[in-house]
């Protein structure tokens, strides 16, 4: 009987620092965890800048604009003709509103579009019929993609009450016009998979453009 206790007694010293170990760096790993945790929180919680994102949206609803009018005056698919004149109504809108606040808030926005929606325009403005109805609709699709992050980012971490409420204000349209043409990108894409006569960007412009210099030489 003894002896079974001095075994059971040795065979509890042995394991127990194995036992405590385990313990503390299961502890450990626990708190890592939340130390990773609490620091991607904090980085999402991170403030954006309200003058940053007052530029970028007026460059989108300027973009908006410019190319639904080319949706208006281009597009043969029905649905995106209507879809068209609905972004042309309620992206004027938006950049009114936001225009307004920006002065009052002593903003400067830009008055034009930047290069990048420039060559977009540009490439689409030299399609035509189902070509450019598809390339249209994808353009589309990335843009509206674009800017619901960008307006969630400020209606989330804003710091100017007034520009954040204008985001979330202007967030829900912005969601629907996403959803209403996503189903459209999305047929055009499983009718045509290819990326053939899509708008090409200007990084692949410009290195088509090195690439036929290259051949010529």
């Amino acid at each position: 009987m003894i002896r079974t206790l001095t075994l059971a007694a040795l065979v509890t010293a042995l394991t127990a620092p194995a036992t405590f170990a385990q313990g503390q760096q299961s502890q450990q790993q626990q708190q890592s965890r939340q130390q990773r945790q609490s620091s991607r929180q904090a980085a999402d919680a991170a403030p954006v800048s309200d003058q940053l994102f007052a530029a970028a949206a007026a460059i989108g609803g300027l973009t908006e604009v410019t190319v639904s009018q080319l949706g208006v005056q281009r597009a043969t698919d029905p649905e995106l003709k209507k879809f068209s004149q609905q972004m042309v109504a309620d992206h004027t809108r938006m950049n009114s509103e936001l225009t307004q606040l920006a002065s009052k808030r002593q903003m400067a926005l830009p008055a034009t579009i930047d290069p990048k929606s420039q060559f977009c325009a540009q490439s689409l403005a030299g399609l035509s019929g189902e070509k450019f109805d598809r390339c249209y609709a994808k353009a589309q699709l990335v843009i509206h993609m674009d800017s619901v992050a960008m307006f969630e980012a400020e209606a989330e971490r804003g710091q100017d009450p007034e520009v954040k409420a204008l985001a979330a204000k202007s967030l829900p349209h912005i969601k629907h016009h996403l959803a209403m043409i996503k189903p459209i990108a999305e047929r055009y894409e499983k009718e045509h998979p290819s990326t053939e006569g899509a708008a090409p960007s200007p990084a692949s412009a410009s290195d088509s453009g090195a690439a036929s210099g290259k051949s010529e030489r």
